[in-house]
């Protein structure tokens, strides 16, 4: 995943923090389509050199049009293209890249298919209405051009501020702002004050916004909120966290260090991004907006003795974060991660001891600059293993026999910075088939200054005199494409509920009975369902085709996700409409190809409205209401937590996690993780045993008084 191993020419490491950018590909580069990297695997990200080669053949075919690239990416190949690749049945895919472009001086954007192999562009669609994602490099326009500009300069000067050097601006994507339509690429500035240079900005927070457009570099509106009149005074008191400021309250004593040592290496092996681990195998891929795509994933059977499929593709697709404070400005926040900004391109570099401990595996991330060139995010993505805890135990009482085996995780993390939150992400691989996404939220809440005649309920807590933080959801989307042992799949509604016979009837006579109430669901729309907490319900995607043989019921991986808030923004809203994804739980429709992003395509600036010729949503592919019974299926899970902030949230947040699993449920004939051997016990010398055997497994010497 790294770039190819050979003499690189001189790096730029400043223009875009946290990237190395590679110059951009002259006449007597090598290309990326001669040799370097012919037997590529088929879903491995593109290149350094493959990007500028890219960026070199649209140039060409759209010269003499000046144009700056949005994204370069890879086009990863058709499902049946890579199924037959895999199965030795059919050719290499054909090497391509997907470029979104836009047209210097106008609002002109297009979709470009670049071929690598044949060295052509291949497709050129222009798509109109749209606002294509927001760089890094977009975003750094808000605040070099804010400061600058007298507007902004007088609102500052009206609260005492002149030095506008010590003004910080944090640019968000917009959502809707009806003043200006899809002529304009809009950004939006929130503005905050730096007493010094490492101050903690969020602490001062000011009470105007700007909005910006982005590709003529000019401060449209300057928004200026007042409360009876009068203007809100800048928040001063200092809540800092960086060790310049706080470094005499640490209390190192208090904690002795936790080495965590593999002294026989790691359990993994890597084959070029392909993981091998435990029975696990799959494909480890990244690109500019999801960041971590994970394909191809399969698991050996030792009682069938044989490879099955799990998972075609699982990656976190979208997350909408909408803000509860109906009061202008805050209506226009809620922040599309994503599809907004880009995963990939908010991707931290990660440091060994601060971000992962262990016996540590990176892999860089290489995306795009808007000039075509390319830029690698070193260590981009974390692989390790963790303990995991009691995989199975049991102690038999009457002949104290002990069997205890130790869990073990594979975990496939990023993080990104999302102006002042970050998330962690990580994927998590476990001995006995289940996968789980956990996601760790921490960083900084976003502030807001309080006029002294303002309280901040019922829509904030005023975590610090003068600064309310606004209550907010985090509803995130990830999407699975499955291949349970097979193409064809089906989803099963599981509910718990009580026997429908009456207590006494011959059928429930002492009224205890209950059981799993299975539903299945047909078509797109049946499957837009919701989270129930009553029945603690959960779903089965299911082969219909593959039968356990032991319980007579297909086999399958069961969803397990009871962190699902429903969206509080009401119907109609501008946040309902952008966010339709976020109104279900669960959305399953049928496998298409290129149909990825629930919220679309272009994030930025759309209104949500169904059937938009180049930007439709999982609404749109739901209301189709296909069949989705014994076939090629996707599944749209959505989870997340609805965020009341506390005091103990700032000055900077505690991480807190939140997650969904997907396991095992009667697609193995047993214990799939029988194979693991059981743990050997050390003499706890700590305090008084029943055991005093060094091995937990077998007839352990038993203590007779502690005989059940």
């Amino acid at each position: 995943m790294a770039a190819p191993t050979m003499q690189q020419p001189e790096l730029d490491t400043t223009s875009i923090p946290g990237y190395v950018i590679f110059p951009e590909l002259d006449d007597k580069a090598p290309q990326a389509t001669t040799g370097l990297r012919s037997q590529v695997h088929p879903l491995d990200q593109l290149s350094v050199y493959e990007i500028s080669t890219t960026a070199k053949i649209i140039r060409d075919f759209a010269s003499p049009k000046q144009i700056k690239f949005n994204c370069i990416t890879l086009r990863e190949p058709k499902k049946n293209e890579y199924a037959a690749f895999r199965s030795r049945t059919g050719p290499r895919p054909e090497r391509r890249a997907f470029a979104i472009v836009l047209e210097q001086g106008t609002p002109n954007v297009a979709e470009v298919v670049v071929n690598l192999t044949k060295s052509q562009v291949e497709d050129w669609k222009p798509v109109h209405d749209v606002s294509p994602t927001l760089t890094l490099e977009d975003l750094d326009v808000m605040e070099r051009i804010a400061r600058a500009d007298p507007r902004v300069i007088e609102v500052c000067r009206e609260i005492g501020i002149t030095d506008m050097s010590k003004v910080y601006l944090d640019a968000w994507a917009i959502g809707v702002d009806r003043r200006w339509g899809f002529e304009r690429r809009l950004q939006q500035g929130l503005p905050y004050y730096r007493a010094s240079e490492y101050d903690n900005q969020y602490a001062h927070p000011l009470d105007f916004t700007v909005v910006a457009d982005t590709e003529t570099e000019e401060v449209l509106s300057v928004d200026v909120r007042r409360v009876n009149g009068e203007r809100t005074k800048v928040p001063l008191e200092q809540h800092n966290y960086l060790p310049e400021f706080i470094s005499d309250g640490y209390e190192p004593h208090k904690l002795k260090p936790i080495d965590i040592t593999q002294p026989e290496g790691v359990s993994f092996q890597m084959k070029g991004n392909e993981i091998h681990w435990a029975n696990y195998k799959m494909h480890i891929g990244f690109n500019y907006r999801e960041g971590i795509v994970l394909s191809d994933v399969r698991i050996h059977d030792a009682y069938e003795n044989r490879e099955r499929t799990l998972f075609n593709r699982i990656s976190v697709v979208e997350m909408v974060v909408p803000y509860g404070n109906p009061d202008p400005p805050h209506h226009k926040k809620h922040a599309f991660d994503v599809g907004e900004y880009g995963s990939g391109l908010m991707t931290n570099s990660l440091k060994l001891g601060c971000d992962c401990k262990g016996a540590i595996h990176y892999l860089d991330g290489i995306v795009s600059t808007s000039k075509g060139q390319a830029a690698v995010i070193k260590n981009a993505i974390c692989i390790h293993e963790e303990d995991n805890g009691l995989l199975y135990k049991h102690t038999d009482f009457r002949d104290a026999n002990v069997i205890s085996a130790r869990d073990r995780k594979l975990i496939i993390s990023q993080i990104i910075t999302a102006a002042n939150y970050e998330y962690g992400f990580y994927h998590t691989f476990m001995l006995d088939g289940t996968y789980k996404l956990e996601m760790k939220l921490t960083g900084m809440l976003n502030t807001y200054c309080m006029h002294s005649s303002e309280t901040a309920a019922p829509y904030g807590t005023e975590v610090a005199p003068g600064i309310n933080a606004h209550n907010h959801q985090h509803i995130f989307s990830l999407r699975v494409d499955p291949e349970i042992d097979g193409p064809n799949n089906s989803i099963l509604q599981s509910d718990a509920v009580s026997s429908d016979a009456p207590v006494g009837s011959p059928e429930n006579p002492y009224g205890n009975g209950f059981y799993c109430k299975k539903t299945l669901l047909r078509t797109a729309k049946e499957a837009a369902v919701n989270y129930c907490h009553e029945t603690q319900r959960a779903w089965d995607i299911i082969n219909p085709n593959k039968i356990n043989e032991s319980c007579k019921k297909p086999i399958g991986y069961k969803i397990i996700n009871n962190s699902c808030p429903p969206l509080l923004a009401k119907p109609g809203s501008v946040v309902y409409k952008r966010a339709a994804f976020a109104r279900k739980s669960l959305w399953v429709v049928p496998y298409k190809d290129y149909e990825l992003f629930p919220a679309g395509d272009y994030v930025c600036q759309s209104t949500g409205e169904e059937n938009h010729p180049y930007n439709q949503s999982v609404l749109d592919w739901s209301n189709r209401d296909e069949p989705i019974e014994n076939t090629d299926i996707v599944c749209y899970m959505q989870f997340g937590l609805t965020h009341f902030p506390r005091c103990e949230d700032f000055p900077i947040m505690p991480a807190e996690p939140v997650g969904i699993m997907i396991r095992a449920s009667n697609f193995f004939q047993k214990n799939p993780a029988l194979w693991v051997q059981p743990s050997q016990i050390k003499n706890d010398t700590s305090s008084r045993n029943a055991f005093s055997s060094s091995d937990c497994c077998g007839a352990a010497k038993s203590n007779p008084s502690s005989r059940l």
